[in-house]
């Protein structure tokens, strides 16, 4: 495979990380072993990315012919294909494709950029029956092939806003676009699928498939929580800081205690030592140093010493407010200087989820509120972020 375009389509689907995540969705709600995304033309069938625990052989750039599949049918028509036992199925016991492949269970649905063009396909296959109701897997799947031609579009955008990003005179019009891109090609494709999943959890299921919902929830929150991260990083880089809205909050200490009973749930940490002494109105956006606070947090547990407690101090009075979160690990000496950056990661790690945005926006919320977000790490002492702030809440 020589064609330049092909190659450009399937190091444009490389790039969309939530590729993998979607494929393995698909993968659950169907119970099929393999899924990919295909870009289909007139005259190829390639694959652009796989899930195969199948054993199919297909990797990215692989093809097939087109003619041996549904998804030249589906090209021609515009309408998705699902079926769950193929020897039984009225139409498909007699079609070539699932007699070629060996194929029982299939769902393949259209991926359309926003503006109308096809791309592909969004397919599920298995050599097993499948287990699924097909009204069901066809609504699922149609919400995420459109969340995949929304991405394709955003990533269009997004390079041509970096090389307009070299003319000084459109920095501020890619900015606002930049964002609009993110919040609403994003955003909105993920709030559908959210509703999807609980109008259909609604409605009787079995056991296999209140853990599938399961899974497409806790997968929505989590790309929820990584478009909220690059739209703050936007923001942050491109729009002059994180905005805030101060006011006055007289209890501020509680709303820090429930972000620390949400980050014990969500990373299992439950050694987190609360010290707060604030005694009085503190001038500030609350929700944003919420999420200062939880993004400390969760730093700690990820990446701290697991055996060492975690430890969380905030004092406020009427002149300023200090918030520290220490931990038991240790950051070398070589990295500090760039521990705020963005995407910032530990050399020879593990993977860690998130895009390493994380301190990076810590330190941007602390900048708005005219703050300071600072570090010291020693392997005696572990490791100390400290946020400082004036309180002006008179």
């Amino acid at each position: 495979m020589t064609d330049p375009a092909l190659l450009r389509d399937i190091a444009e689907i490389s790039r969309i990380k939530a590729v993998p995540r979607i494929l393995e969705t698909v993968a659950h709600i169907t119970g099929s072993r393999f899924t990919a995304v295909a870009r289909v033309t007139e005259t190829t069938w390639t694959a652009c990315a796989t899930y195969d625990t199948l054993g199919f052989g297909l990797v990215p750039g692989g093809q097939l012919v087109l003619e041996t599949t549904i998804c030249d049918e589906i090209r021609q028509s515009a309408k998705a294909v699902v079926f769950s036992h193929a020897s039984q199925h009225p139409v498909y016991s007699k079609h070539h494709t699932p007699r070629i492949y060996g194929l029982e269970s299939y769902a393949s649905v259209p991926i359309f950029r926003p503006d109308g063009t096809f791309f592909g396909t969004l397919c599920a296959i298995d050599s097993a029956p499948g287990d699924f109701d097909e009204a069901h897997i066809l609504r699922s799947m149609e919400l995420l092939a459109e969340l995949v031609g929304n991405y394709l579009d955003t990533e269009d955008r997004l390079e041509q806003a970096a090389v307009a990003l070299s003319d000084a005179n459109q920095i501020a019009e890619l900015r606002d676009q930049f964002i609009a891109v993110l919040g609403h090609d994003l955003r909105n494709p993920l709030q559908s699928i959210g509703i999807v999943a609980e109008t259909l959890e609604m409605e009787p299921h079995s056991d296999r498939q209140q853990r599938m919902f399961d899974h497409i929830t806790a997968s929505v929150t989590r790309m929820q929580g990584l478009v909220s991260d690059v739209l703050d990083f936007a923001r942050g880089r491109l729009g002059g800081g994180i905005p805030i809205a101060l006011r006055p909050v007289a209890n501020l200490d509680a709303e820090l205690q429930q972000v620390v009973n949400e980050v014990v749930t969500a990373t299992g940490r439950s050694d987190i030592a609360v010290r707060m002494q604030v005694g009085c109105t503190v001038m500030c956006d609350s929700n944003r140093l919420a999420q200062l606070l939880a993004n400390l947090l969760t730093n700690a547990a990820q990446h701290g010493d697991s055996t060492a407690p975690i430890a969380l101090e905030v004092q406020a009075n009427a002149e300023a407010l200090v918030l520290t979160v220490r931990n038991g690990g240790h950051i070398p000496v070589d990295m500090l200087g760039s521990i705020f950056s963005p995407f910032s990661r530990e050399q020879g790690s593990l993977p860690r989820p998130g895009l390493g945005l994380g301190l990076y926006i810590a330190a941007e919320i602390a900048r708005s509120h005219a703050g300071t977000l600072t570090v010291a790490s020693s392997e005696a002492a572990g490791t100390a972020f400290t946020f400082r702030m004036p309180n002006v809440a008179g």
